[in-house]
């Protein structure tokens, strides 16, 4: 029970930081572009306080940590006024790829991170070490999968700005009719059609291959950086 628990805390607390940085580099980013709701609500913070949503950033992923089940969860979203935006179109897919873009620059901290461990304390013995360890690979894995899984071109996904700033405005404006009904395709994506059918799964079909890809190349990294 207690390795379940520490495995749980080694998980949870990078998926807190994945979370929190994810959206404050929306919220600095739609500053940086002329939107300061983020900054009026006072969601610029680093503080996990401010962001952290009970039920979806603590207690779903913690119950799926120690059931062994796929790890997912999210914070509130911070603000953004779209039309606060010098250029509200354009601003708000920048608005939105900066979120998945944070989680890959932390992802490739991480592995530098692991990498200096593994330079300076070999193969992590150590019960301690070891955690620490197991966290930053956690850290990776987790900001790797968020900023991917946010890719989806699903509402209300970072993915779906990105789209419907693409398109053209017709196709943009019948694209964000989706919006409110967002949830509920997502769970009919992503939790009934691989009940379904197994086959289909679209975390599995779509989504891992390029996790696993750009995990193959952080690994990459934190071996030359320590050397190995």
């Amino acid at each position: 029970m207690e390795n379940t628990l520490l495995q749980a805390a080694a998980l949870i607390v990078p998926l807190i930081v994945a979370i929190v940085f994810h959206e404050v580099a929306h919220g600095w980013t739609a500053l940086a572009l002329g939107d300061p709701t983020a900054r009026e609500q006072r969601r610029l913070s680093l503080n996990p306080l401010r962001h952290v949503d009970p039920f979806g950033t603590l207690i779903l992923p913690g119950f799926l940590a120690l059931t062994g089940a796929p790890v997912l969860g999210w914070a509130k979203p911070v603000p953004v006024n779209a039309w606060r935006l010098r250029n509200p179109r354009r601003g708000m897919m920048v608005v939105a790829a900066a979120g998945p873009l944070s989680n890959l620059v932390l992802a490739a901290l991480g592995s530098v991170l692991l990498g200096l461990l593994m330079r300076f304390f070999g193969d992590g013995s150590g019960s301690v070490l070891s955690f620490v360890v197991t966290s930053l690979g956690f850290f990776v894995m987790v900001n790797v999968f968020l900023a991917f899984f946010n890719l989806l071109p699903i509402p209300p996904f970072d993915g779906s700005h990105i789209v419907e700033g693409l398109l053209p405005d017709g196709l943009a404006r019948r694209y964000a009719r989706l919006r409110p009904y967002g949830f509920p395709i997502i769970v009919l994506l992503i939790v009934v059609l691989p009940w379904l059918a197994p086959g289909l799964g679209l975390v599995q079909r779509v989504v891992l291959p390029p996790v696993l890809w750009m995990l193959d190349h952080y690994e990459a990294l934190a071996r030359a950086v320590g050397g190995v």
